[in-house]
Formats: C-alpha cells, structure tokens, sequence
C-alpha cells in the first residue's frame, strides 16, 4: 500500500525530503517464498526476479486499447475470408506481404545480415530437441556445449577465488555477478583472435546462494547488491571453429565489472531535473550503480546497450512517501515495500530519498573497449521497464532503437535520432556517434486492425511523438517530465497495451522488427479484454511433461510479433503488422507458425528474446514454459517455403531460463546464458534442485557456448 504524508507537509515540487519517520524495517529475503507460481514459473522466480509483479495490480490503468482486441478483429475477419479458420490461423494470408513469397523485393531494405560469412548458424542441419526436464543444457547430436564462464569467477586481477562461504560485497564487485541475462560478444579492439564478452547481472537470489549461518542478514544485503550489474571479460578464440576461451583475469586490460559503486553519467535532456537530484548527488547527473539489467544490444559503434527493467522491488519506505509522487511510483509499481536494502543503504529508502527510483528505468550505454569510460544512462530513451534496446541504421543515416516496456499491458517504443551515423573509423566519428541517443525523437506505438474486407494485412501501426530533445508533444508535460515518466506520458496519447512486450529487433537481412510478447495470464478479463493484436484469452498448458493439455485462461504461451517499416522505413510514421507465431503446443488449436504445418514443428512457450543468424533466420529463447518442459532455444526460417518452422536447438537446466542468445560474427557458435538454475520452488542452497553446471554442489548461473562438435 502506498504510504503518504499528510497534506500539511507537502513539500514544494520536486524538493528532496530527508527526515525520515521510523517504521518496522523490511525483511531480508532468506526464507524460501512461498507464493505463486504465475504460468510456470516458480513463486521463488516470482519474488526475486520482479517483485511478485503478478501479485499486484497492473500499473497501466488507463483506458487505452489492449493489442488482444485489435487481433481479435482480425482473427474473425480471416475466418469470413478464408472459410472459418481455427483460433490460430492468425498468420498472413496468400497475398499478404508477409507470405513467403513477399519476403524479399522493390523497396524491401538490401539484405545485410550481421555475419561475416553465410555459412554457419543459420544453415546448420539438425535435429530438434525434445522436450524435457534434464538438468543440463542439451544440445543436439553433433553439437558441443562448453561452459564459459560462471557466477563468482574472477574479473578483475584482484578477484579472490570464490567461497561460497565466505563472500563478501568487495569480493562480489571483483567476481562475475549472479543470473547472467543479456551475453554480446564484440570485436576486440587490437586483436583478431580475441573479443570482449559483454553480460548483464539482472537479480539475485538468496536462498539458492548462502549457505545457513554464513552471513549476517546485513552481509547477505550487501552481497547481493553488489552481485547486480555487468561485466567485461576478454575471451579468447580456440582450436576448433565456434570454440572460445576466457582470458585470465591478470592478462587483460579489458576486464571490468560495474556493480552498485559503479559511477554513471546521467546523459541527455532529462539530466540534472530536480526530480534526478538527491542528497548524494546535489547535481542530478552521477548515479552508483545499475540494476535489474535485462536484455540489450551492440550498436553499430561499438557500444552495448542494457535495460534496467523491474527496479521498482528495490526501494522500500521507513515511514511516509511523499505525496508529490503518488501517481509516479503507482504507474511504476512503487509501493514503498522492497528487499530491505535501505538496511544497508539509505538511498533505496523512499522516506529520505524520494528522488532515488528516478534515477533508475533507463537504458545504459557502455564502451567495452575503454575501461575508463564512464559509462552513461540515456535519457532520451524514455524511463520504464526497459527488456533492452537494438539498434539500426536507417537508410537516411539516422539511428533507430526499438525498445520494449516489460509490463502486461505496457507499450512499444521507438527513438530516431537527431543526428545521421558517421561510418568511417576515426576517433571524430567515434565521438558523434557517441551522442546519437542522446538527441531525437521518442514515440510510442499504436496498433490498428486493417479494417478492410481485402485481408491483405493482419493491420497496421503508428509511431505516436511523445517528444524530442527540445519540445514535448505531450500536451501538458515537459519534456522532462516525457522522459521521466514515460508511460505517464505514453497513458495520454492512446497507444495499444500490449502482452508483456519483451525484446525487440531489427532483422538485418530482410529489414523486419520482430518483438517478443512473452504472455499475459490476465487477458480476457475485464481489465484486460482481447483485441485483434492480443486474441488469445484461453490457452491449452501442460503441468507436466508427459500430462496432458489443459485449458487455461489468459495467453500464456506469447506471441511473436512481425512489423514491417512503411514506405520511409525504420523512420517513417507507420508499419504494418503481422502475428507471425502464435506459440504453444502444435496440438493447441490457438497456436500459429506462420501458416507452416503444426505436425512439423517443436513446441514452443514464452518467447522472450530475439536475434538472428546472417542467413535471416529468427533465433527465439524462452522464459516460462508452460508446456512441462525445461526452457530452450528455438530456430524459425522467416522466408521461403520454411517459413515458420519451429525447431528447438537446446533446452537449459531444471529451473533455469534460456537468455540472449548470441550468434557470434562468424556463425560458428551460439552463446547463452543460463539465468537462474535450480530456481524452483522449495530448492535451498542445502537442498539444490540443480546443480548445474556441477562444478560446485549448489547451481551458478553461467554462459554457455554452443558449437558444433
């Protein structure tokens, strides 16, 4: 519940409040939650990932259209068109750009792909693998899996060898941190036979890493903080094509972790607002630390990009909020209850330092190849639940990121910057593509079902202006106030609620946006009702591996979402829109691939990131699986006559979820990380249920690289 002063106290606009009113402290989570589970997941992922965000109400309340309602028209459109399809004929029809044999042509973007070489990932021949619930990464045949590198192994020269027994903060800001999310893999800056590895730290998870009676509660605060955040480690190619190695900590320059004392730069018009000031930083433009970091992208510079997602769990309040901000912090899901880390540090103390969640919900830029630099928190990409951001280049010289807000009922964003691209290697391009995201223009997007009777497209889309770097164009807002209350400012303008939009990316070869919605086990309520972009409001789910399907409300298996630029591309006002997966088990009858034969395809759940392979083909990993089975990754063709097909390429432990992937620029390997092994309900660090990847007798959560064998 959201606490308040009274209105006797209200302070001026924007002022700190600093005075704190004594309350019960908030627990330290050691105990194992029991709450949940929410789709598949378990109530322990429940409570540590997002703060139960499932458990409480959603934040978006406003009266804007659901996506499940627009697809819906679409849905019973298709079925008068095409003689009364089933639930899941949501794909394209015969005449449709989006059909095979529209995939390339006049005015489509000259394939370019990310690879160096066509060879490799995307033509790899395989068999699927089965579902299954093996606590391992299995590949298939003819395939390697091969650990990389793991929580607690060294970073930076200093790092101590890891005891689990006797971590501390310092130890942690030296170590690879706990649940890897987003992995890239960038060309080293002197050499070919090296690269910098790149990872996000997204949460931590308590019970799963300290042993009973090793640390204080105030130690086990301290340790998981620092345990957030990222790192930088130079790897090293192998022998054996695809086959990459870790540099020793001492033998690099490159290596680097940012943690919670890490110092970032607060970039862009936003920076220095009242509202981004505290008492530690009178300034508003130097904030310690990152965290809840999800997903990301490399631009083309050379930078990676990090999304600092569900930051809301963080901020806990010791007496009263202040009222200034009730509308915020609800629209975020701020309560003012947290984790207890104002035990250990007073800026996630909502009752002294109001301003601090503010400072949080941005996309981070770092330049892995300057150890040095500062890395910078960009403002003109919005603040919410950011899954990640990519980055392309559009024709026009101008860059463009699309982002994702990671919230049921939450939007799809878009920014074009000021400023056009400069190519060529010299240190003066490198500094104004250094300033690309930090002017421009942010919008948000509305679906519309095509209302026609011709059934050429599923529908089609408008990027809304919210604001650029000196104009708001949200009436009543500043542009400081867009920026740091995006989805206040989205609320207004009427864009479409989407499920759970997650990662989202620009397909190089045939210039395509594909976005994951992962799942919403609230559409078809009231609150939520289906449109024609969100259809499904019953889906068939497995409890077990070998159980049989059951219905179950809500969409809980996700949807691949296709979205094709209108005539002036990448930065033009429109799309058009297309359901190319509709996921779950082929024998579900909502479920669609893209019209190719249900038989012929794995069964998939819980789309949550994206890339692609220099051939085209759409690389999709799963979070929350529903079907009774592990997590995976997941291979679809986007073109031709395989358009569609769903084959699984690996699953991951028992518990664990499938993040990144990264196809490295060679196609010879595939990289993964496997976030929280073991992390099922019940399971303690005495009592694991996994262990993965057995080299410890508790689980640590680690990248994987998978080549052929």
């Amino acid at each position: 519940m959201l606490r308040l002063k009274s209105e006797t106290a209200r302070p001026r606009r924007h002022e700190m409040t600093t005075t704190p009113t004594c309350h019960d402290p908030a627990p330290v989570m050691l105990g194992v939650p029991t709450r949940g589970p929410h789709g598949s997941r378990s109530a322990m992922t429940c409570e540590f990932r997002c703060g139960n965000a499932c458990d409480k109400p959603v934040p978006n309340r406003s009266a804007n259209e659901e996506f499940a309602q627009v697809a819906t028209r679409a849905l019973a459109r298709r079925r008068v068109l095409q003689g009364g399809l089933t639930a899941g004929a949501l794909g394209a029809l015969a005449l449709s750009p989006f059909s095979p044999a529209a995939a390339t042509g006049p005015g489509r973007p000259a394939p370019t792909g990310r690879g160096r070489g066509r060879r490799g990932a995307g033509t790899w021949d395989f068999t699927p693998v089965e579902p299954n619930k093996k606590d391992r990464v299995t590949v298939p045949d003819g395939f390697t899996s091969e650990l990389l590198i793991a929580w607690g192994d060294p970073v930076t020269r200093h790092a101590p060898r890891f005891d689990v027994r006797r971590q501390s903060a310092a130890s942690a800001r030296t170590q690879f941190g706990y649940n890897n999310d987003f992995v890239a893999l960038l060309d080293h800056p002197a050499r070919r036979d090296r690269a910098l590895l790149v990872a996000n730290h997204e949460y931590t998870n308590e019970p799963l890493m300290f042993p009973a009676g090793t640390h204080t509660p105030e130690q086990v605060l301290e340790v998981a903080i620092a345990n957030h955040g990222m790192s930088v480690v130079e790897v090293q190619k192998g022998r054996q094509p695809g086959q990459w190695s870790v540099v020793k900590a001492g033998a690099t320059r490159y290596n680097r972790r940012l943690h919670d004392q890490t110092i970032f730069e607060l970039t862009g018009p936003a920076a220095g607002d009242p509202r981004l000031r505290t008492s530690q930083d009178p300034s508003g433009r130097r904030v310690r630390g990152t965290f809840n970091n999800c997903a990301g992208g490399v631009t083309p510079w050379g930078t990676v990009l990090s999304g600092e997602e569900n930051f809301n769990q963080y901020f806990d309040a010791s007496g009263d909020m202040d009222p200034e901000y009730a509308a915020s912090y609800a629209r975020y899901g701020i309560s003012g209850v947290g984790r207890g880390w104002n035990r250990v540090d007073p800026r996630f103390d909502l009752t002294r330092e109001p301003h601090e969640p503010y400072r949080f919900g941005w996309i981070v830029e770092i330049d892995p190849s300057d150890p040095r630099s500062t890395p910078r928190k960009q403002t003109m990409l919005g603040r919410f639940k950011h899954e990640g951001a990519d980055v392309t280049i559009a024709p026009s010289g101008h860059a463009v990121a699309y982002m994702g807000d990671d919230e049921r009922g939450d939007y799809l964003y878009r920014f074009v910057s000021r400023d056009t691209y400069d190519p060529r290697p010299t240190a003066r391009a490198r500094r104004r593509n250094l300033g690309l995201l930090s002017a421009g223009t942010l919008s948000v997007a509305r679906l519309t079902g095509d209302g026609s009777a011709d059934g050429r497209y599923d529908g089609t889309g408008t990027w809304i202006p919210l604001t650029d770097e000196r104009r708001s164009f949200v009436r009543g807002m500043s542009v400081a106030d867009v920026l740091i209350d995006t989805r206040l400012a989205a609320d207004r303008v009427s864009p479409t609620k989407m499920d759970r939009p997650e990662d989202v990316e620009v397909n190089r070869v045939n210039g395509r946006v594909y976005a994951a919605l992962t799942n919403n086990s609230n559409r078809g309520t009231s609150a939520m009702p289906a449109d024609e972009a969100n259809p499904v409001t019953t889906s068939m789910v497995r409890d077990r591996l070998d159980g049989p399907l059951r219905s179950a409300s809500g969409n809980r298996n996700g949807y691949v979402l296709e979205m094709t630029p209108g005539r002036r591309g990448h930065t033009g006002p429109d799309f058009v829109w297309n359901l190319m997966l509709v996921c779950g088990d082929p024998h579900a009858p909502e479920t669609w691939f893209a019209g190719f034969p249900k038989q012929l395809v794995s069964p998939i759940s819980c789309p949550d990131n994206v890339a692609f392979d220099s051939v085209g083909n759409l690389w999709i990993s799963t979070d929350g699986n529903v079907l009774g089975s592990n997590d995976g990754l997941f291979r679809v063709p986007v073109a031709g006559p395989e358009r569609g097909k769903v084959e699984q390429f690996l699953t991951v432990p028992l518990g664990a979820e499938t993040c990144s992937p990264f196809i490295t620029a060679d196609q010879q390997a595939v990289l993964v990380a496997v976030q929280h092994p073991g992390e099922v309900d019940g399971a303690t660090y005495e009592t694991p249920a996994s262990t993965w990847p057995h080299t410890h007798p508790h689980p640590r959560p680690g990248v994987v690289v998978v080549r052929r064998s």
